[in-house]
């Protein structure tokens, strides 16, 4: 199993590559036989080549004999090659990372003063190049917004445990790279590398359970403490030392532009498992984890700092502080330094005891802790100055000034966490408690206009809705308590701990009013004696489907009508956040009808708002799968119209998405450093708009493309009365609810409507299958009817794919989906549904539209293939897919064995443990999930 490789970048490189796959794939043979004897090796290698013919020359008989050898496995032998082919695409995913890393220290290396594209100098470059001054730089520097929100949607497949195996994999296979090592150190490199294999295959790549919040938390918080606290300060000081070289001369301190969220712990929509006291546990161990970063970088500064009186002068400042601390703080024996004459040991030896103080709640409102993220920044800012005294200049800049850009980050709460939760719960709240003061007896019975009126005259009402003598229900009494929770939050963690409460399933004014209402109740929103408003939560509606697309515009300008609303909004800075879903509106509607509606969206919001002089932060609900909106960050940063981004942006991290990217420091950097050059380059755009004389045409023709491209997705997926039952009987989507990936259900309801399935097991099934469908399915329907086989139409689509944004990343991810989808496999998907008229009908559909995408595909790119524009991709699809199909047919034989013997009201967990198995294996093997 050594021959997977991908043809990227230059030779020497790409030979590196091959060293890694080939070197991994030897190690993983020899497991093989050491585990399963030749036997195996055999077995799996058989398999490897037969794929690998067919992939070559499609032949009937060949394809026969391959399904046959497939059918033929023993249950052991099975077990094994499931595996061992899952674990050759864990090691070749490591190699590819590393590689990736490589390729850019090799373009650094190679390029010399030469400017790497999509770096953080390239901006700042263009900047310089297109003649901004140093204030329009620094107005640009000013706006820039970004918040990455981690989310624990259950699209990880891999265990904590296999990630932890792969990071050590991974810095092992890195040292080959070392030029230095004797041949017995390389030989020890492989005993190691062999080991670590070997561990890998005798750990479960199954949860035995699903996950509870608190585990999903605690692995978000794994790639703060592995990566994002150390990185993300990195990409702060590269963007200065750029601002520095092409504007000499100024006083760069760049200001928070680019932080990180969370969901993990405050998304309750349709989760049961997040309660309010989940809520206060989670911000307790993402403050722990802060605290706990902050002191082990400043045990480091004890070994570092030890200049001494005896040879320089410190600042009075300094030693006034240390006399303040020593009056105070209290320290053990053990954390006390004992020379007088090295005064930033003795500093920091206090300063270690006042965070850890932070923890004590007995400690609370005391001298002997900081009370906030800036007295700890205070102090740094004293051995700062004190270093740069004596002409340290080198260790401030080096070690000080990053632990202040880290606290600035940070603070003691790690990242802002979201609260979410659905629109329904409110009403149902409301409902309730309205009822039982009498204010109404069914609240939501009422009209929408009724509805605003009394939430209006609530928020204007100083009284409390509710009395602490008053019994509620479980679930209204929980809605409660978390606003309750919000406010005691802010008021221990600080009120950036916790800022948005989103609202899922927005659908009127009324949504986003009975948030307010709640909030007034708890006093995160008020209206002081002199008229002041004061309010430190803002409700986010969350628009979802094509439907509230459409109605969002309507909705917010209602809502920017309500004097006490607009006055919320002031008091948050003049800022509006709106959540856009691109999972559900793609379920909805189709991913061409999807990505028209939410530009049409930002558009049409962001122009309402101007009237009211609100600025916009538009949030991104991406996901990690194209049929989710996924794709790389700074791709989806500069998708978005230039007009749209003043007011900041906020984009989901996601599953898979978030091992992916943040798991090794060096891909990290470079995509917040991608990121960072999107956010420039976009401010750029902004500020120097083109009008484009085609453009309202272009427009004109994609929203034609759109409406038909609708009805051919609902005609098939809403309309077609056999559909539900197809989808649900050629893919694993029953098996993936047992794969133990996530706290969260997989339906919003106990309820087998399509309209309750989430999105993610939607995309997740059709990615198994190998359909792909959500991600290209009814495009080429909705461009013929442009096209309509006239040349002169055609041209038209080849302008728009040159020089229209939109419309060049809707093709090209498009063409992405396309090349990973497979057909011949989906049809052996099909096979499992029982109703032999609708499968050949509803996969004959199928066919005809995939045929019919690819073809316009390459007629509007000009290219003989898909995915000629990014070879490196494709090669990579190319060379993966035959080792990917032997999973899918044995995904497809153990899926039919399991469902039969299920109808009979047996079961098998070893089957059912083999289908979960294939199912993290193709997830591996086309580096995709939900």
């Amino acid at each position: 199993m050594t021959e997977l490789t991908t043809t990227a970048g230059k030779v020497n490189s790409n030979n590196l590559l091959r060293r890694d796959v080939r070197f991994l794939g030897n190690i993983l043979g020899e497991v093989l036989v050491h585990q399963g004897g030749n036997e195996l090796l055999e077995i799996v290698e058989k398999i490897r080549e037969t794929s690998k013919s067919l992939r070559s020359v499609f032949l009937p008989e060949l394809h026969s004999e391959f399904k046959e050898l497939i059918n033929s496995l023993d249950p052991e032998n099975r077990h094994q090659v499931i595996r061992a082919f899952a674990i050759y695409f864990q090691l070749v995913n490591i190699a590819e990372q590393n590689h990736r890393i490589r390729r850019k220290r090799d373009y650094e290396r190679s390029a010399g003063e030469t400017v790497q594209p999509g770096s953080i100098e390239s901006a700042i470059q263009e900047l310089r190049e297109r003649d901004f001054s140093p204030k329009e730089v620094w107005e640009i520097i000013n706006g820039l917004s970004l918040e990455l929100v981690m989310t624990a949607h259950p699209t990880e497949a891999m265990r904590r445990a296999i990630l932890d195996i792969h990071k050590r994999i991974s810095d092992d296979v890195t040292g080959l790279d070392n030029p230095t090592l004797t041949f017995r150190e390389r030989e020890q490199l492989r005993e190691k590398l062999l080991n670590e294999v070997i561990t890998l295959w005798q750990t479960d790549e199954l949860r035995d359970r699903k996950p509870t919040v608190l585990d999903e938390v605690r692995n978000g918080m794994y790639y703060f403490h592995e990566t994002i606290f150390h990185v993300l300060p990195d990409v702060y000081q590269e963007l200065e030392r750029c601002l520095s070289k092409y504007y000499p001369g100024q006083n760069w301190h760049v200001p928070t532009y680019l932080r990180f969220g969370s969901w993990i712990g405050g998304d309750r929509d349709g989760n049961p498992s997040v309660t309010a006291s989940v809520t206060i546990q989670t911000l307790r161990i993402q403050r722990i984890m802060a605290i706990r970063e902050y002191q082990q970088i400043m045990r480091q500064l004890i070994q570092y700092l030890s200049f001494s009186t005896s040879i320089v002068n410190v600042t009075p400042e300094l030693l006034e502080s240390i006399e303040k601390d020593r009056a105070v703080v209290q320290l053990e024996r053990s954390d006390a330094w004992r020379n007088d004459n090295e005064p930033y040991r003795i500093k920091l030896s206090y300063m270690i005891t006042k965070t850890q103080n932070v923890l004590d709640d007995k400690k609370k409102g005391t001298l002997e802790r900081y009370s906030s993220p800036e007295e700890l920044i205070n102090d740094l800012n004293v051995i700062d100055r004190s270093l740069r005294h004596h002409y340290a200049d080198y260790v401030a800049d080096t070690y000080i000034k990053k632990l202040i850009r880290q606290v600035e980050l940070f603070g003691f709460h790690t990242a802002t966490l979201d609260i979410r939760q659905h629109s329904q719960e409110h009403e149902k709240a409301m409902t309730e408690i309205l009822a039982k003061m009498d204010i109404t007896p069914d609240y939501s019975k009422l009209t929408e206009s009724e509805k605003i009126e009394l939430l209006e005259k609530l928020l204007n009402d100083p009284r409390p809705l509710t009395s602490p003598y008053q019994e509620y229900s479980e679930s209204t009494e929980e809605c409660l308590e978390v606003y309750r929770t919000v406010h005691a939050a802010q008021a221990e963690y600080g009120k950036q701990c916790i800022t948005s409460y989103l609202i899922s399933m927005a659908e009127a004014a009324s949504d986003i009013l009975e948030v307010m209402v709640f909030a007034k109740e708890v006093g995160l929103f008020r209206r002081d004696k002199d008229g002041t408003v004061v309010c430190t939560l803002q409700a986010v509606p969350l628009f979802e489907t094509i439907d509230d697309l459409h109605a969002a515009p309507e909705i917010m300008r209602t809502i920017f009508n309500l004097p006490i609303y607009r006055q919320a909004v002031e008091a948050m800075s003049n800022l509006q956040e709106i959540m856009l879903g691109y999972s559900d509106s793609n379920k909805d509607g189709g991913v061409v009808t999807a990505n028209w509606e939410l530009r049409v969206a930002l558009k049409e919001l962001t122009a309402m708002a101007d009237s009211y002089d609100v600025k916009l932060k538009f949030f991104h609900g991406r996901g990690g799968a194209l049929g989710r909106g996924g794709m790389p960050l700074n791709r989806s940063i500069l998708a978005q119209p230039a007009s749209t981004i003043g007011g900041g942006i906020k984009i989901t991290e996601q599953g898979e998405v978030i091992s992916s990217r943040y798991k090794m420091k060096g891909i990290a950097y470079r995509s917040l450093e991608q990121a960072t050059s999107a956010l420039v380059i976009a401010a750029i755009n902004a500020r120097t708009p083109h009008s484009d004389l085609y453009e309202n045409k272009w427009e004109d023709i994609c929203r034609e493309i759109s409406e038909i491209s609708l009805t051919k997705y609902q005609d098939l997926i809403f309309r077609d009365p056999d559909f539900l039952s197809f989808f649900k009987e050629s893919t694993p989507l029953p098996e993936i609810g047992e794969l133990n990936i996530g706290s969260r259900p997989s339906k919003r309801k106990n309820s087998d409507r399509f309209e309750d399935l989430r999105a993610i097991p939607w995309v997740f099934a059709w990615t198994q299958s190998r359909y792909l469908l959500p991600a290209w399915y009814a495009a080429g329907t909705g461009l013929q009817s442009f096209y309509d086989n006239k040349e002169e139409n055609l041209k038209i689509l080849q302008h728009m794919y040159e020089h229209f944004s939109f419309f060049t990343s809707l093709v090209d991810t498009l063409q992405m989906a396309l090349a990973k989808a497979d057909l011949v496999i989906a049809k052996e998907y099909s096979e499992m549904s029982k109703n032999d008229e609708a499968r050949k009908r509803i996969y004959g559909q199928i066919e005809e539209e995939f045929r019919l995408t690819s073809e316009l595909i390459l007629k509007i790119t000009g290219q003989q293939d898909i995915l000629d524009n990014v070879p490196v991709i494709q090669e990579s699809i190319r060379l993966r897919n035959p080792y990917v199909d032997p999973l899918s047919y044995l995904q497809v034989q153990l899926l039919t064995e399991l469902r039969a013997l299920r109808e009979t009201e047996q079961d098998d967990p070893d089957l059912l443990r083999e289908v979960l198995l294939t199912i993290n294996g193709i997830a591996a093997g086309l580096r995709n999930t939900g």
